[in-house]
């Protein structure tokens, strides 16, 4: 098992590769003690070809990579694209395109939701996968010949999981349906957050607007100093000690000192000081500037019974068309669509999807079809006949 370690191997085998109408891609990577993942081998694989590639080996320069990431005539196939095309973004500040992920195209060819990788393999080509080496540090040199098994078996066994997926998506009419998808999963803003919307990534109950102003302003400052430090955003503050400074609202190093969730001592240093600007910052906002508290959806009483009966008319549809549930409609989706009908703003009404399932619900909410058991057999009947 060869890894390629010198520029004009690396040169050689992108020159192969890009004679391919596509290739398959993955990453192996560490981000346990970092803010940005460490990218510690690249494979790919082509019909014919097949590359392990060294991004630690000294004075490589992974710019043919990149470029092949952006060339338009081949398709980069990944399975669960997000953390690959991340790093991507990150080390050549570009979006890989065109993109196709054989997860996504799973949950719509029937094979489950969010399927792993070892169970598609499994379920296309038969193959079990050994991975024992998933949780090895990537880091270390030399790689063993397990680990390189490991993780070529992650691209090659793709080649035929994508022309499976491929031909089903063709035959079945749905390649169209991945559009969706793969538009988000292209989106510069997908891999480049603004530190000010850090603060949605909480999952925090705030009481007052000067609560969410100061989680904002310190959920912003955290992510701005785990950036800049390339250390994980716990490391700087955890989520527990940003809730609560937002309920105690320190001042000054006094206060902070008082505080449960931060370390001892910490209040006197140059990093809690900057903390402290920003607390202040937001506690110094007038009340007319202060951020409305976002408003979660509650469901109108007496709509949960039309949820639940929008949820088997999701199953039954699921089931008929073999895609997976969730792809066609999520759990918020079916309240707003119970609660409010035809102009509920939601995904399930848009595009393929209202074709699919979305019409079909509000059919269901206007009275105009029944869920009915008939035969041992859940089935959908038109009420007007």
């Amino acid at each position: 098992m060869h890894l390629i370690t010198t520029q004009e191997e690396l040169d050689s085998v992108i020159r192969d590769l890009a004679k391919s109408g596509f290739v398959t891609v993955d990453t192996e990577f560490i981000r346990e003690t970092t803010f940005w993942p460490v990218l510690c081998l690249i494979q790919m694989a082509a019909p014919g070809v097949t590359a392990l590639i060294d991004p630690l080996a000294p004075g490589l320069n992974l710019k043919p990579f990149f470029e092949l990431m952006a060339n338009e005539r081949v398709t980069k196939v990944f399975h669960a694209a997000r953390q690959d095309i991340e790093i991507i973004v990150h080390l050549g500040d570009l979006i890989p395109h065109p993109v196709f992920d054989t997860q996504v195209a799973a949950m719509v060819c029937g094979f489950g939701d969010s399927v792993s990788y070892d169970q598609l393999v499994q379920k296309i080509t038969g193959a079990r996968l050994d991975k024992s080496s998933r949780f090895t540090d990537w880091r270390h040199r030399p790689l063993s010949d397990k680990q390189l098994d490991y993780a070529l078996a992650d691209v090659t066994h793709l080649i035929d999981v994508y022309k499976h997926l491929i031909d089903q998506l063709a035959r079945e009419d749905r390649a169209h349906w991945l559009n969706e998808e793969m538009e988000v999963l292209t989106s510069r803003e997908t891999y480049d957050p603004h530190p000010e919307d850090a603060w949605k990534r909480l999952k925090m109950r705030l009481r007052k607007p000067q609560e969410l102003a100061v989680v904002q302003v310190v959920a912003a400052w955290r992510e701005r100093e785990a950036r800049e430090r390339d250390v994980p955003r716990g490391r700087v503050l955890k989520d527990d000690a940003i809730y609560e400074i937002a309920q105690q609202a320190p001042r000054d190093v006094t206060a902070l000192a008082r505080l449960r969730t931060t370390p001892k001592g910490w209040e006197r240093s140059a990093t809690a000081a900057s903390l402290l600007e920003a607390v202040n910052s937001a506690l110094a906002l007038p009340k007319e500037e202060m951020p409305k508290l976002p408003k979660t959806f509650q469901p109108p009483e007496g709509t949960s019974a039309a949820s639940e009966l929008l949820k088997v008319l999701l199953k039954i549809i699921a089931e008929k068309q073999g895609v997976a549930a969730k792809v066609l409609a999520t759990s918020d989706d079916i309240d707003r669509i119970a609660a409010e009908g035809e102009n509920a703003d939601v995904p399930a009404l848009q595009g393929w999807r209202r074709a699919v399932f979305g019409d079909a619900a509000l059919k269901l909410v206007r009275g105009e079809i029944g869920i009915k058991f008939e035969k041992r057999k859940i089935a959908v009947f038109d009420l007007k006949s």
